[in-house]
């Protein structure tokens, strides 16, 4: 399994949004690095939900339920689009400026790579964001 972080504007689309509708197709996503992720993502993988802009945190745990899928959004078959749905708000949401501030964290791509909207997450760093989170260590 492999972990990944997607960002979202909660004006645009919100954590409790995609918790409501039980499920949503990620789409829109223009960027290459991004869709590079996108199409690498397999069902089951889990993602951590990430509110950009306002809030500017980690909120919750996704899961790929669907693999990449021509993006609906788009008459271009080189743009793809995944499924998430909801798999559980964090008991604490995890701040940009903490994990920032963590030097274990430094290479993140959340840090690294501030602007792109579709990330990978690696083992450790999946491990350490829980561990911020104050979820039990059952990943």
């Amino acid at each position: 399994m492999s972990y990944w972080l997607v960002k979202s504007e909660p004006s645009a689309y919100s954590w409790d949004q995609l918790v409501k509708e039980k499920q949503t197709c990620w789409s829109g996503v223009r960027n290459y690095a991004a869709r590079i992720n996108l199409r690498a993502m397999k069902k089951g993988d889990e993602v951590l939900f990430y509110h950009s802009n306002e809030g500017v945190e980690i909120v919750g745990i996704a899961k790929v339920a669907k693999e990449a899928y021509q993006d609906p959004t788009i008459d271009d078959d080189r743009w793809v689009a995944v499924d998430l749905k909801p798999v559980k708000k964090l008991k604490n949401t995890v701040p940009l400026e903490i994990i920032k501030k963590d030097k274990r964290l430094i290479n993140m791509d959340l840090v690294r790579l501030g602007r792109l909207s579709v990330q990978t997450v690696k083992d450790a760093e999946w491990k350490m964001i829980m561990e911020m989170a104050g979820e039990v260590s059952s990943w």
